[in-house]
């Protein structure tokens, strides 16, 4: 497993919750070259909006630059569409790619596996529109980071393509809460242990937490591609993606796991701001040099 912990300043984390909670009276402004058209026909019957920020080069088929999934968090019950558009412009900047944000089924309407079954069947209509798995990253946060590994076991179990590489950002990994940060950095964070168990409650139902795909950390983690794990320190959920992270380095997988010091859940939403501070920077050269390996990975294969 590749490790690294990444530094802060003593206030980055309340600048970072500063910033935030601006958001929310203000939302984030797409940017003006944002370019909204569909790249594809369908999108296997998901509802998906297609972003692209400006590319160094153009390419005529989308099966040769490939496509960016993006699946929000939002415990698995809400949707910010302002904030996602934007964060799916980011994600297109730093991965050279078109993005398919994917607006999965919520809960508690929707209850397991409605929001997982989206997110494959979207990766699926990419696969059938001749886009190659080799050219597809799956990027998830908070929930949609659970979504993303799930999706992952769900392809390797059934023998689907799996895509390059997977970026999951403060992932919830272990549904039955057994993680020590859970109560480790109760107080630090802008979550609880009581939090996750409502979004647990409404997300499963009558599924259990103790077994995958639901719960990632107890699935078989043999032949996954790639993948870049990320949480703060000060998370509730630290300890979900340092385990999981841990048990795909065990299970012979490639895993690198970032580590933000100082930082609570959602710390990632910063880098939506116009001017987004130097964490949120660091967070998007992060995954600009992870997603690049990838192409080079690629191109050598």
């Amino acid at each position: 497993m590749n490790f690294t912990r990444i530094p802060a300043s003593p206030d980055a984390g309340a600048m970072v919750l500063a910033e935030i909670r601006a958001m929310q009276s203000e939302p984030p402004v797409l940017p003006a070259d944002a370019d909204l058209t569909a790249l594809l026909p369908h999108t296997g019957g998901i509802p998906g909006t297609w972003v692209t920020a400006p590319r160094e080069s153009a390419a005529d088929e989308v099966s040769a630059y490939g496509v960016t999934v993006y699946v929000h968090g939002g415990g698995f019950e809400y949707t910010n569409p302002h904030l996602e558009q934007v964060m799916a412009y980011r994600l297109s900047q730093v991965t050279g790619r078109p993005v398919l944000a994917v607006d999965y089924r919520l809960a508690p309407a929707h209850r397991y596996p409605a929001a997982l079954e989206d997110v494959v069947s979207a990766y699926r209509s990419l696969l059938a529109q001749g886009v190659p798995a080799s050219r597809i990253i799956l990027a998830g946060e908070s929930a949609g980071a659970t979504l993303v590994l799930s999706a992952l076991l769900v392809l390797e179990q059934t023998g689907d393509a799996l895509p390059a590489g997977a970026l999951a950002i403060s992932p919830q990994t272990d549904l039955t809460l057994s993680s020590p940060s859970i109560d480790a950095n109760d107080g630090q964070d802008v979550i609880n242990r009581a939090v996750l168990d409502h979004v647990r409650t409404q997300y499963l139902a009558d599924a259990r937490p103790d077994q995958a795909p639901q719960s990632p950390l107890h699935g078989d983690l043999r032949g996954l591609p790639p993948l870049l794990v990320v949480a703060g320190s000060k998370e509730v959920l630290l300890d979900d993606a340092r385990r999981f992270a841990e048990a795909v380095s065990d299970a012979a997988g490639t895993v690198s796991l970032d580590i933000y010091d100082g930082m609570p859940h959602a710390f990632h939403a910063s880098v939506v701001g116009a001017d987004p501070l130097p964490t949120a920077v660091t967070l998007l050269r992060r995954v600009r040099e992870w997603s690049s390996s990838l192409a080079v990975q690629d191109h050598a294969s």
